[in-house]
């Protein structure tokens, strides 16, 4: 697993939600979120933004570069 894709799932788990509830509130479908989770596709920059907001932690974070 990627570091994206292991860090997505961690923060989504950490909120307490499911794949479809964090679609709900982030307005991104659930199947792109599991295919991220899965590393079965790459996230776009605009969807990285969205999820960085959402989360309140920096790209860089999301992305692996930084701890």
């Amino acid at each position: 697993m990627d570091k994206f894709a292991e860090r997505l799932k961690e923060l989504r788990q950490e909120k307490g939600l499911s794949i479809q509830g964090l679609s709900k509130e982030v307005k991104i479908s659930s199947s792109s979120l599991c295919r991220w989770e899965n590393s079965q596709a790459d996230v776009k920059g605009s969807q990285l933004v969205i999820l960085a907001k959402y989360f309140n932690v920096t790209i860089d974070y999301l992305m692996g570069l930084e701890d």
